[in-house]
């Protein structure tokens, strides 16, 4: 398919979330009556302009109380295709905010000791986002769209450092992220467990965005769709981040992107691996199945379109819509809140610790393989090494009920693989 065919793939899947949109109330986002329903971006909100005349959207807008939150990338099986929690749902997540926050604790001079969360309840309160059972809104379940039947042999062929049962052997076994390269696009977008600020900066044309883990977008706008396109990269240069183009719609800033760095995790050739679209870089509901263990390619068709409002001072929309047809069988949207908070700190993401660590797991894998050949060691495989954690669900979201387990029986467990997920 065609990067034009692409784009045709794109506006048809946004027409037809456009009118499920357009069911529901145009002029709210807060949480409508009808729970499964996802009203319209409000656009009442009138940003201050910079002098040149585009809206401002400066400052620092991190994404961590998506996290600390615990609302996942899918949606959790409990809520069904509902697009919002019930009240009761919502109070089970305050309380568990509440709890967070009375184990605030401050780090000590050496930056350690810290617990608990800070504001989470307010942010709750506060945040229309708040009341959201998932980021992603489009398939209707919440779920990702099934792999294509290729992608799937190259995700389960896939190598990283987060694979259960694979030795490090060499600096081909680790992930880009692993290797402090990038944690891909678009899952660097989305939030992890710690390192969750963005920050936008504005000049005449250029729209930067700034990730505080392993990444920096510089978006140049143009006049129109037609023109942004027209500056398309052409074939074969790629970058981890894309390339990103952006023009005005109305309030709304829309950016494209494409020429993201393609590639999957099965080959041994460290120059043409990808970063997975998302990954254990992404907080997300993992599976037996997708996107556990970083390993999903991805092709020269993938894109994303982007669409950014602010709905208030202190809030944006951030829409996302990626489409990568030689992979998913299906364009997937996210729809997620960015909270300003401009003491939000930056401090320098230092990556893998001195540059030691890739060195230090492939000597420690190396001497495991020797005691195993020996006779010394049990073999590593993918059921007794802990890595195997990772195919489960990042975290639980107390709105759905205490977490299954010991201590926190009373909730149902997430439902099992599809039973042909070996397929």
């Amino acid at each position: 398919m065609t990067r034009t065919g692409l784009v045709s793939v794109i506006a048809v899947a946004a027409a037809t979330l456009g009118l499920a949109l357009a069911a529901a109330p145009a002029a709210a986002q807060s949480r409508p009556d009808d729970l499964a329903s996802l009203p319209a971006v409000p656009t009442s909100y009138e940003p201050a302009r910079l002098p040149w005349g585009d809206y401002d959207f400066t400052g620092t807008w991190p994404i961590e109380k998506l996290n600390e939150g615990r609302i996942l990338f899918q949606r959790p099986a409990q809520y069904g295709n509902r697009v919002w929690v019930t009240d009761e749902e919502f109070e089970r997540r305050l309380a568990a905010a509440r709890g967070n926050d009375g184990n605030f604790t401050q780090a000590n001079e050496n930056g350690v000791g810290a617990a608990g969360t800070e504001g989470l309840e307010s942010w709750f309160q506060n945040a229309d986002f708040g009341k959201r059972t998932s980021m992603l809104v489009s398939p209707a379940d919440g779920q990702l769209p099934a792999l294509t039947p290729e992608a799937m042999a190259l995700f389960r062929a896939g190598r990283s450092g987060w694979v259960p049962g694979q030795a490090y052997n060499w600096v081909s076994d680790f992930d880009s992220w692993d290797r402090c390269v990038s944690r891909g696009f678009p899952a660097s977008m989305y939030p992890f467990r710690y390192n969750n600020g963005i920050r936008i900066f504005q000049s005449p044309g250029v729209v930067t965005i700034v990730l505080e883990m392993l990444g920096t977008r510089v978006v140049k706008i143009y006049g129109s769709a037609a023109e942004a396109r027209a500056a398309t990269w052409g074939d074969g240069v790629e970058a981890w981040m894309g390339n990103s183009r952006g023009w005005w719609e109305g309030k709304t800033l829309v950016i494209e992107t494409t020429n993201i760095v393609s590639g999957d995790a099965a080959t041994y050739d460290v120059a043409a691996r990808s970063a997975s679209p998302l990954n254990m870089a992404t907080q997300f509901t993992g599976s037996l199945t997708v996107p556990a263990f970083n390993t999903v390619p991805m092709s020269t068709e993938a894109m994303t379109v982007e669409r950014l409002t602010m709905t208030g001072p202190n809030a944006i929309v951030h829409e996302l819509t990626y489409s990568d047809p030689q992979v998913y069988t299906a364009p997937w949207t996210t729809r997620i809140e960015w909270s300003r908070d401009e003491n939000y700190q930056f401090f320098e993401y230092a990556c893998h610790e001195g540059n030691y660590m890739p060195r230090d797991y492939i000597s420690a894998s190396r001497a495991q393989q020797a005691r195993i050949r020996a006779g010394e060691e049990a073999a590593v495989t993918a059921e007794n090494d802990d890595r195997a954690r990772f195919a489960t669900p990042f975290d639980w979201d107390p709105g759905v009920g205490p977490r299954p387990g010991p201590g926190g029986a009373g909730a149902p467990p997430p439902p099992p693989p599809p039973a042909d997920s070996d397929d």
